[in-house]
C-alpha cells in the first residue's frame, strides 16, 4: 500500500476520536508540582504538536520553587495513546527507525561514558529500548557485555528477534522491576524519564532492578539550557505533548542520593546532541507551510496546498542548511561555555 493509502485507511478512525474534542485526553490540572509539592507554579510554555500536528494545545508548567517543568494538564491514558500512535509505530515506524538507526557514534559514545566507572559490565538493561538499536551499538564497545532491552512497545521484541538485545521485556518497568531485582550492572534511561507520567517511580525501579555496586546511566533534556530560552517553542526536546516532565539536573542529583546513589559523574557537553537550530528552522518552515497530509486531518490537502507546502520547504532550503552548520562547527565546540547543550548525563552508583 502507497503512504496516501494508509493515510485514507486510517483516517475514519481518527475522526471519531475527534469527534468529541480534545479536553478528554487530559487529567485535570494540577495546582501543585509533582516533584516537590510547592503550589508556586507559572506558565513555562504553550505550544501546539509541531511535529505531528495532531490537534490540541498544549501547556508547560515551572515550579518556583524547585525548578521542575511539566505538561500541565497533563495527557491521560487516553490521550498519551491518541498522541503516540503513529509516531514510533504505524505510519512514523520507518521514518523513525532509520533516525534511531542512523545514530550508530552517537550510542557508542552514551556507552563509552560508563567506561571509566565499570569497563566490563557483565550485563546491561536498557530501560525504554525502542528498537534495540542503543544495544547493537554498544555491544562494538562492550562485546564481553549482555545487553537486554525493555520497552512497552512492540518495538523491543522486534529488537530481540534482529539479535538487538539478548531478553527482550515488555511492559512498564516499575511493574517488572521486582522480577530483576539486584539482576544488572548498568540500567540505562536514555531520553526516557521525561516520558514518564512518573519519573520519581521509574527512578526507584531502577533502584530496585541495579545492584549493589552497580550503575545506573540517565541522560535527559536540559531545561536550563540558554537554548530552551532562546529558541521557545521551537527547542525540539520541548516535543509536545510527548515529554511529560523536565528534570533540572540539581534536582534528579538529590532524588538519586535520597534513594540511595552516589552521582560520579555528570556531563553536559558529552550529552549534546547539535541539532538545535537545525531543528529550530525545520519546526517553523513544517508549522508555516500548509500541512501534509495525515489522518488527523479531516480531508487531504489540495493541490495548491501541496505546491505552497513543496515552495515554502525548498525556499527554506538554505536556512536550513545554515542551521546545520551552526550546529556542527559554530556552536558544537562551544557548548559547555555557552550553556546550550540541549541534554545532561548522570552516572550513579547503588550504595
Amino acid at each position: 500500500m502507497s503512504k496516501q493509502s494508509d493515510v485514507e485507511a486510517l483516517r475514519s478512525a481518527y475522526q471519531r476520536d475527534l469527534a468529541e474534542g480534545t479536553d478528554r485526553f487530559f487529567e485535570p490540572r494540577r495546582t501543585t508540582c509533582p516533584w516537590c509539592a510547592s503550589d508556586r507554579l507559572t506558565t513555562r510554555l504553550r505550544t501546539t504538536d509541531l511535529l505531528q500536528h495532531k490537534p490540541g494545545a498544549f501547556v508547560l508548567d515551572r515550579c518556583q520553587e524547585c525548578g521542575h517543568a511539566f505538561q500541565n494538564p497533563r495527557l491521560n491514558e487516553t490521550g498519551l495513546e491518541f498522541y503516540y500512535r503513529d509516531f514510533y509505530d504505524g505510519l512514523g515506524e520507518q521514518k523513525m527507525s532509520g533516525t534511531f538507526g542512523g545514530r550508530t557514534k552517537m550510542y557508542q559514545g552514551r556507552a563509552r561514558s560508563m567506561v571509566p566507572h565499570d569497563a566490563t559490565p557483565k550485563n546491561w538493561l536498557d530501560v525504554g529500548t525502542g528498537h534495540g538499536h542503543f544495544c547493537e551499538a554498544a555491544r562494538e564497545v562492550l562485546p564481553g557485555t549482555a545487553f537486554d532491552g525493555l520497552d512497552f512497545t512492540d518495538g523491543v521484541e522486534l529488537a530481540a528477534r534482529e539479535g538487538r538485545v539478548e531478553h527482550a521485556y515488555r511492559g512498564a518497568f516499575p511493574d517488572l522491576a521486582p522480577e530483576l531485582a539486584a539482576h544488572y550492572d548498568v540500567v540505562s534511561m536514555f531520553h526516557y524519564l521525561e516520558h514518564s507520567t512518573d519519573p520519581d517511580r521509574e527512578l526507584r525501579a531502577a533502584h530496585e532492578t541495579v545492584r549493589p555496586g552497580g550503575h545506573l546511566l540517565i541522560e535527559v533534556p536540559d531545561p536550563e539550557s540558554r537554548y530552551a530560552r532562546l529558541l521557545g517553542r521551537w527547542w525540539l526536546p520541548w516535543l509536545q505533548p510527548q515529554h511529560l516532565h523536565f528534570v533540572p539536573v540539581a534536582n534528579l542529583r538529590a532524588r538519586l542520593t535520597g534513594l540511595g546513589f552516589t552521582v560520579v559523574a555528570e556531563e553536559h557537553a558529552e550529552a549534546h546532541d547539535p541539532v538545535d537550530l537545525l531543528a529550530a528552522v525545520w519546526l517553523a518552515l513544517d508549522h508555516t507551510a500548509p500541512p501534509d497530509d495525515a489522518p488527523w486531518l479531516p480531508t487531504p490537502p489540495g493541490t495548491l496546498q501541496k505546491t505552497l507546502r513543496a515552495a515554502l520547504l525548498i525556499a527554506g532550503i538554505p536556512a536550513l542548511i545554515a542551521g546545520t552548520l551552526l550546529d556542527r562547527v559554530a556552536v558544537r565546540p562551544l557548548s559547555r561555555r555557552l550553556r546550550v547543550s540541549n541534554a545532561y548525563r548522570i552516572v550513579a552508583r547503588r550504595d
